[in-house]
């Protein structure tokens, strides 16, 4: 026979053990009212609710809770971004190309605030179709290049593209070789990125109209089709100077551009035939999209026409598999990740018995 007072322990410390558990599982409230319809005359129901509440530390447990008659709210998944349409909505058509005295590099990056370091840029608010690289061989243009940077990184930000700018500086003041410097170029991107899309530029060429897409093609792309130094016209059907693209298959497969085209000329008409004897077309954008400012200079000094550029020109379709990616040397000296652009330098070698300028 078990005594009152035991009995009355007993109920104590179960309902002790209950409260426990409601504690424990934040139902404080219901506690309360619990209590407080057994023990109407306890001394702890004397105490204001929300001091009892402030008496506690509560540390905040993270938990899993199986329940099949409970539906939990899940966690809101990220939003994928939409896909960039084909056309831009921020483009325009045709774009005016200035020329400002005494523009600095300082002043473009503060017009271009969502350019980030090495000059890459993507889009917020929708996912890039392709990832497209501007290479640029270079060597003593720094107004040139300041004034490109100033057109080209919102020209290409109209077009919602993922870029980045590539300066490829050629070290010494040997002659200049636009070709070699563009296959370091695509060599030094590819190893950064897995671009898709790679445009080989002059810096002296501005585009007129931002409707010409900055994509790559099923086929090599021309895309300077009609500069102003030439009348806006084509000067001749297989030209492939000033601004071409191609995808890093379509660069592979015609091993590149040629290493030997040492001062001014002919690599361009090199390039075109390689195009055709890997079995691809040239394609162009319409002569009225496809427009470009040439901004007017002299041939610079290491950069003189190159006699031999008929001859090696006549020789391309023997060479063209045997000279270009597959036997590109050079010495990487540097990469600098600035502001506006990734700077590489490149000691690319001397033309074969080349003396040092003086």
């Amino acid at each position: 026979m078990i005594s009152k007072g035991k009995l009355f322990l007993l109920l104590l410390l179960v309902q002790i053990v209950v409260l426990t558990l409601l504690y424990r599982h934040g139902y404080w409230s219901t506690i309360y009212f619990f209590t407080r319809a057994i023990w109407k005359n306890s001394v702890f129901l004397s105490i204001p609710l929300e001091k009892t509440i402030n008496d506690f530390q509560v540390v905040p447990v993270n938990r899993t809770f199986h329940d099949d008659n409970i539906i939990l709210k899940q966690p809101s998944e990220v939003q994928e971004l939409p896909l960039c349409p084909k056309v831009s909505p921020l483009i325009g058509g045709k774009i005016g190309v200035q020329f400002y005295p005494g523009l600095t590099l300082k002043e473009v990056e503060k017009k271009n605030p969502l350019v980030t370091k090495g000059g890459r840029y993507s889009p917020k608010d929708c996912k890039y179709v392709q990832k497209t690289a501007i290479i640029i061989p270079f060597r003593n243009r720094e107004a040139h290049l300041t004034h490109f940077l100033y057109h080209m990184h919102p020209f290409l930000q109209r077009q919602q593209l993922n870029y980045g700018i590539y300066i490829i500086h050629q070290a010494g003041n040997f002659t200049f070789n636009r070709a070699k410097l563009l296959n370091v170029g695509f060599k030094e991107a590819m190893n950064e990125e897995n671009w898709d899309c790679l445009y080989f530029h002059d810096v002296d060429l501005l585009p007129e109209d931002d409707r010409n897409t900055y994509t790559c093609e099923s086929n090599p792309k021309h895309a300077s089709v009609a500069m102003n130094k030439f009348l806006y016209r084509l000067p001749y059907l297989d030209y492939f100077g000033g601004v071409s693209a191609l995808t890093p298959e379509q660069y592979t497969k015609m091993n590149g551009f040629p290493n030997n085209y040492w001062g001014w000329g002919g690599e361009d008409d090199d390039i075109s035939k390689r195009v055709q004897y890997s079995g691809m077309k040239i394609h162009r954008p319409p002569a009225d999209i496809g427009r470009y400012t040439m901004i007017l200079h002299e041939h610079d000094k290491g950069n003189e026409a190159n006699e031999k550029r008929f001859e090696l020109f006549e020789n391309a379709s023997n060479t063209w598999r045997t000279e270009g990616m597959n036997n590109l040397k050079y010495h990487l000296l540097s990469v600098q990740y600035l502001p506006l652009y990734t700077n590489i330098t490149a000691d690319i070698g001397t033309n074969k018995g080349e003396k040092q300028p003086t």
